[in-house]
């Protein structure tokens, strides 16, 4: 009797073992995969949607860079490459489209498979998917790739690879990747690492990569010539394996793109101006309004292109140092923030035609209610009412000036914050009780596009100098500036984070606690927030897009009323002035707008 129930027993356990073992199996491979729900383009579509897939191929345009360079390499710290790099010469398992909150499609795979919890990912690779060389991409290139990106490349691959539990080949052309903790973001990220060539490195340090050692990618163009700090020149490559691929229909249409390396912004916008660059983004509008009406423009030859989207404001402004006395005080950040009179800036610099940003994710539906927080949001925050900054559950807006020079009102409220937090005036200074008197420094880039900055800031040094505030701007050069950045050796900075609708794990490296002192971080701000993290981990696991709208909403009141930088304005359209012959599908623009997804992705060249 015993040892028939321990056979009963046995085979039990056996079937639940093998039923558990053989559930993945019950996920099919699909050739997309989304954040939440399904992908929008079904099994058989043709090209992306704000792809044309008629368009001509040929032409060259030549971009600009501010700045230099002095790496090809992409995927590691060392050196300076030209940011585009990446995203012309190699490829990922799956790409983006971007007219979607955060989907992907097969591009080196063509297929991708997970668990309805997403504890691992699987992909099969195409069997056509070549390197510039015409060799094939095989599992172990994908698998090496991984590996040491993730152990020796670039910090920003880093984070994910200690979320993965394994990785492991499943067939002559699959592999699974097994995720240790719960993100539900992990199994499309794990879709957007790229794809280096293992045999390229064999015996030898990527991370001691020199110039002339460029890493041999997947992608449609390839390195034909440099000078550095000069130029880099990509060229279409004409054995791309890719080409009839549905993603890439109607994309990647030069034969030829130039990046020409300037000192400055003015003189990239001259050289724009003269004819010998393609094209420019503009992000100042009262420059796009005043400036851009020069004899190309009226001859036609250039034309001046607007690109709404539909994405989050993200966050621009001055960020403060809260690991620096006296702005770990939220009272005197306040006061800081009360004192910038926005209305009056933007109307002097701008001419008013940039709306201000009223929180990180405004301009969406992840954006915060600017009242009390209501459902699901306050159930996510009341749990950390005790360590919240006043506004955060009961409602917080920035404070709004009357638009004068003097801005009395705001300043008068800016002096009794200061007066709260122990601060007052002696002798035309603004004073602590030991008799320390509040001086700042704002650290801005030397360059044009640091100009409005720096006028900005300007103004916000005389109305602070009313307060008796002594605020001085120091101007450094780009290697010092990156440098004091990255030590957090400043009080005040500029910061631009942009943000996408589908936030996820980027946003515990912008304001997690495990990065405030970690150098080099985007954590410029320092701040250590037990409830901007739980709101992140919400977001990473949320099921469905509701309860992920709901944690990204809690976390933008924690970041808003944490306040922490001093917005400005935002980019509520793309500006693009661009030669003529340049073309874009101007009637089915992508929901994410401007880009380098969008240019020079989907555009062409027509005589």
């Amino acid at each position: 009797m015993r040892s028939d129930l321990f056979r009963r027993l046995r085979a039990g356990l056996t079937a639940m073992i093998l039923l558990w073992g053989a559930a993945p199996g019950l996920a099919a491979p699909q050739h997309g995969i989304a954040m939440y729900g399904a992908p929008a383009l079904p099994p058989d579509f043709v090209s992306l949607p704000y792809a044309n897939p008629e368009v001509p191929k040929g032409g060259r345009v030549v971009t600009g860079n501010v700045g230099g360079f002095d790496s090809l390499n992409p995927f590691i710290l060392r050196g300076t490459p030209p940011w585009q790099l990446a995203d012309l010469t190699h490829e990922t398992l799956m790409g983006r489209s971007w007219d979607e909150p955060f989907s992907l499609y097969g591009l080196l795979a063509e297929s991708v498979e997970t668990d309805e919890a997403r504890r691992w990912v699987e992909f099969t690779l195409r069997p056509e998917a070549r390197f510039s060389d015409g060799s094939p991409v095989t599992v172990e290139d994908v698998i090496w790739s991984y590996e040491t990106l993730g152990t020796r490349g670039h910090p920003r691959y880093r984070s994910f690879w200690t979320k993965v539990a394994a990785i492991a080949q499943t067939g002559p052309r699959s592999l699974r990747l097994t995720f240790a903790e719960e993100d539900r973001e992990l199994a499309l990220l794990a879709g957007l690492r790229p794809i280096l060539q293992k045999s390229q490195w064999q015996g030898r340090d990527i991370t001691e990569a020199a110039i002339d050692d460029i890493p041999l990618g997947t992608g449609p163009y390839v390195v034909a010539d440099y000078e550095v700090n000069r130029h880099v020149t990509l060229k279409r490559n004409p054995d791309y394996w890719g080409r009839d691929l549905p993603l890439r229909r109607g994309t990647n249409n030069f034969n030829e793109i130039r990046i020409e390396f300037y000192g400055d912004d003015t003189v990239l916008k001259e050289a724009f101006k003269a004819g010998l660059v393609s094209y420019v983004r503009e992000f100042n509008a009262e420059a796009w309004a005043s400036q851009y009406d020069f004899p190309a423009v009226q001859r036609g030859e250039i034309t001046l292109s607007e690109i709404p989207h539909g994405k989050p404001s993200g966050m621009t402004g001055f960020v403060m140092n809260t690991r620096r006395a006296p702005l770990d005080d939220w009272r005197v950040r306040e006061a800081l923030i009360t004192a910038f009179n926005f209305e009056y800036i933007n109307d002097t610099l701008t001419g008013g035609r940039q709306p201000r940003i009223t929180s990180y994710f405004s301009g969406s539906e992840l954006g915060m209610d600017h009242g009390p927080a209501t459902g699901r949001v306050r159930d996510l925050l009341e749990p950390y009412a005790d360590t919240l900054l006043p506004g955060t559950l009961d409602g917080y807006s920035l404070p709004v000036s009357d638009g004068t020079a003097r801005n009395r009102t705001n300043l008068r409220r800016a002096a009794q914050l200061l007066q709260e937090a122990g601060w007052k005036v002696t002798d035309g200074q603004l004073v602590n009780a030991s008799g320390q008197p509040l001086a700042l420094t704002v650290l801005l880039q030397q360059d044009g596009l640091m100009a409005q900055a720096s006028a900005m800031m300007d103004i916000y040094a005389r109305a602070l100098e009313r307060l008796g505030i002594t605020l001085k701007i120091e101007m450094t050069d780009k290697a010092q500036y990156a440098e004091r950045e990255a030590n957090f050796d400043f009080d005040l900075t500029m910061m631009r984070r942009s943000l996408s609708l589908s936030p996820g794990n980027e946003q515990m490296f912008y304001w997690g606690a495990d990065y405030a002192d970690q150098p080099g971080s985007r954590n410029l701000m320092g701040m250590k927030s037990p409830a901007a993290e739980a709101m992140i981990h919400a977001m990473l696991t949320a099921r469905d897009r509701d309860a992920f709208v709901a944690a990204t909403r809690a976390l933008d009141r924690v970041l808003t009323a944490g306040r922490y930088v001093i917005p400005i304005h935002q980019y509520s359209v793309g500006r693009i002035a661009h030669k003529s012959q340049l073309k874009y599908p101007a009637d089915r623009l992508p929901i994410y707008g401007d880009g380098i997804g969008f240019l020079p992705e989907v555009w062409w060249f027509q005589e």
